[in-house]
């Protein structure tokens, strides 16, 4: 059995362009079905967040329009509230990651509005990728990529072949023209290589020991890839 770290948003709304607060968390099926996939290939699952705030799940992402119907979104609220672990969560100040067989970020627009200025989980990915150890990001997750900088101010990820939340999907989601930017811009900026699939669909992106996802639909591929990696 391994030890799984999630670093998961402790933010519980996502500051708007407006300056308004958008309510929002973790996603559900982001923290929900990789949770079940390592929970049942028999590891141990340690929940860290910033300052080790007990995080936030995005209400939305509990609703049956996201969850193909009412039985499935019952399951789903069911499954995040049955997950001790984000009672308690560790500091992610006070982690190192090399004692952990990998590292998963789970998504929602919370990331957005911490982990991508959060240097203590910058510094956490730079240590997770100078070990070698699988590193898993999905959805809005890969905002926390832009805190991971090297001595010199230079992107740690920049050259990686990646994904994440594309702009095609936060504009058919009614936030592109909300939001003060666009992961997938900012990815490109910083000098990843995007790589953009079809709207909502799962798309899961390898390169050496990261391994990205895009959207929600592509948690539960995600979490089968860093399984075949921890054989």
């Amino acid at each position: 059995m391994a030890k799984i770290l999630f670093v998961v948003t402790g933010a519980d709304h996502w500051t708007l362009a407006d300056g308004t607060e958008h309510p929002t968390g973790f996603w559900a099926e982001e923290i929900v079905a990789p949770y079940e996939a390592f929970e049942a290939a028999g590891h141990e699952i340690v929940v860290a967040t910033p300052g080790g705030v007990v995080p936030t799940v995005d209400r939305g992402s509990l609703a049956p329009e996201f969850n193909d119907g009412q039985e499935n979104a019952d399951r789903m609220a069911a499954a995040v509230a049955g997950m001790t672990e984000l009672e308690h969560p560790l500091r992610v100040e006070d982690i190192d990651p090399t004692d952990y067989a990998a590292v998963f970020y789970p998504g929602g627009h919370g990331p957005m509005e911490d982990l991508a200025v959060n240097a203590d989980s910058g510094r956490l990915l730079n240590r997770a990728l100078e070990s070698g150890m699988p590193l898993g990001i999905v959805c809005h997750a890969p905002a926390a990529l832009l805190a991971a900088t090297d001595d010199d101010g230079g992107h740690t990820f920049a050259g990686y072949r990646l994904t994440g939340f594309t702009n095609t999907e936060e504009s058919q989601a009614g936030f592109a023209d909300k939001a003060k930017w666009l992961l997938q811009d900012r990815l490109v900026e910083i000098g990843a290589d995007f790589q953009e699939g079809e709207p909502w669909a799962p798309h899961v992106v390898v390169d050496r020991s990261l391994v990205t996802g895009q959207n929600p639909a592509s948690a539960a591929p995600l979490a089968g890839e860093l399984l075949k990696r921890l054989r």
